[in-house]
C-alpha cells in the first residue's frame, strides 16, 4: 500500500512539474534555445582574413542588432567583424581617431582585430612610447586585437591585448598608460584598465568571439 500512495505521489508531482513547465514555457524555452544551440559554422571567408569595414557594413550589423531586438526576433545573430567594426566605429565616432582610415577588422582565435592607418598624434601623448615617438611619421599603420566582453547592459568593453606600430609590437603592460592618454573624459566605473567603452544596446546581453566569427546574443527576460 504505502509503495502505491508513493507512486501516486511520484505521478503527481509530475503532472504538476509537466504543467507548470507548459504555463512558463515563454520563459524558459529561449534559455533552452540558446544552451542547446551550437554556433552555426563560420563562413569560410570570415576567419584569419581582413574585411573592410564600409558604411553598407555597418548597416548590415545594425540590421540584425535590431532583429536581437524584436520581441520574437532570433536569439542569436552572427555578425561579420569587419561589419562590427563598421557599426561600432559609426556609434562611437567621438571616442575614434578622425584621422583613421582604410579600417578593417579580421576575427582570430577568441580576439577582434583590427587596423587602420592612421596620424599618430591622435592617440595623444606617446612620450610613453619612449624612443619609438620619435621615428613615428605623420601617417601610420596600427594594428591591435582584444576581446570583447558586456559589462552590464548598455556597456562592453574592448580590451586590448597587443598593439602594433611601424613594425613596433608594444607589450601589454602598456596598454592601460596608452588608453588612458588617449580616452576622452571620464571612464565608465567596472571597466578593465586595459579596455575601451563600448555604447550596447540594451537588448545585447552576450558577445562571443569563437572560430572565426561573432555571435551576438539577446537578454532573455
Amino acid at each position: 500500500m504505502g509503495g502505491c500512495f508513493k507512486s501516486i505521489g511520484c505521478l503527481v508531482v509530475a503532472i504538476a512539474f509537466a504543467t507548470g513547465a507548459w504555463f512558463t514555457r515563454d520563459y524558459w524555452t529561449p534559455y533552452l534555445h540558446r544552451i542547446t544551440q551550437p554556433i552555426p559554422a563560420a563562413p569560410a571567408h570570415a576567419a584569419n582574413q581582413w574585411q573592410p569595414a564600409t558604411p553598407a557594413g555597418a548597416a548590415r550589423a545594425r540590421a540584425i542588432i535590431e532583429r536581437l531586438g524584436s520581441r520574437n526576433g532570433p536569439v542569436y545573430g552572427n555578425v561579420e567583424a569587419g561589419d562590427l567594426v563598421a557599426f561600432i566605429f559609426q556609434q562611437l565616432s567621438h571616442q575614434l581617431p578622425t584621422s583613421a582610415r582604410d579600417v578593417e577588422a579580421m576575427v582570430s582565435g577568441d580576439q577582434l582585430l583590427v587596423r587602420c592607418s592612421l596620424n599618430p598624434r591622435d592617440l595623444g601623448d606617446l612620450s610613453s612610447l619612449g624612443p619609438l615617438s620619435r621615428v613615428l611619421g605623420d601617417r601610420e599603420q596600427v594594428e591591435f586585437g582584444g576581446t570583447l566582453d558586456i559589462v552590464k547592459l548598455g556597456l562592453a568593453e574592448y580590451r586590448v591585448q597587443s598593439f602594433r606600430i611601424h613594425d613596433f609590437s608594444l607589450p601589454h603592460a602598456m596598454m592601460p598608460r596608452l588608453i588612458k592618454s588617449y580616452s576622452k573624459g571620464a571612464r565608465p566605473p567596472g571597466l578593465s584598465d586595459d579596455a575601451l567603452a563600448l555604447t550596447t544596446p540594451v537588448h545585447i546581453g552576450d558577445v562571443r568571439i569563437n572560430k572565426g566569427q561573432v555571435t551576438l546574443y539577446k537578454v532573455v527576460r
